[in-house]
């Protein structure tokens, strides 16, 4: 990782998560090494990595057509589980870009804005540092009905993330916050499945023109 003694001070200072418990995902992150191993991916491909509104994305190949797309998404992580576990389903594709959905589970379970952020900026060294001409999009968090108490910091975290993307052309704010809300200002029911937290196939119908914006 790049400049690992400033990472390492962030962390002492709590302004980085570390996961609560890395191993709750081993057996997810196993699962994808051992098929990387039977199947090796080529590299160069479309990674989508992040939580559980990646791993519901079901329609990634038939919404990206012409482009090798890899779906690394583990319901219910953190980022800084995708952070924790960068080596074994990032960094050994060598993706020419990374699609990144994650940080509102970080926020549900008590993290701030500012360790968010610098949770999204330790993964983005990291990719950077083995990786240096890849591309990273960061899909904006969503405003999800059922999360309404969370919004405010929801609306922060993306504040900072899209102003550490402005600071590097490498890096990509997808901003699909503003299209997730009615006219009152509210968001839209019409978009998310009964638990009003996953998107059901209208909602994933507006992230893609702009995801594939950063995807082509």
């Amino acid at each position: 990782m790049k400049n690992p003694i400033r990472i390492l001070v962030l962390l002492l200072a709590g302004a980085i998560a570390l996961p609560a418990a890395p191993d709750k995902w081993k057996a997810s992150i196993d699962k994808f090494t051992a098929a990387d191993a039977a199947k090796p991916p080529p590299k160069g491909a479309i990674l989508f990595a992040g939580s559980s509104s990646i791993v519901k994305w079901t329609t990634l190949a038939a919404d990206f057509p012409g482009k090798v797309v890899l779906n690394r998404g583990f319901g219910g992580s953190e980022l800084s589980d995708l952070l924790h576990y960068a080596d074994r389903i990032v960094l050994p594709y060598a993706p020419a870009r990374i699609v990144i959905y994650g940080g509102e589970n970080d926020l549900q379970q008590g993290q701030t804005p500012a360790a968010v952020h610098a949770t999204f900026r330790a993964l983005c060294e990291k990719v950077h540092a083995a990786l240096p001409e890849a591309r990273i999009g960061f899909i904006s968090l969503k405003p999800s009905p059922s999360r309404a108490k969370i919004l405010p910091s929801v609306l922060e975290a993306n504040r900072l993330i899209a102003a550490e993307c402005a600071r590097d052309p490498r890096r990509t704010f997808i901003d699909i916050y503003p299209l997730m809300l009615g006219p009152d200002g509210q968001p839209r029911a019409e978009l998310f499945v009964q638990d009003m937290l996953h998107l059901n196939p209208a909602g994933y119908a507006v992230w893609r023109p702009l995801v594939a914006r950063f995807v082509e």
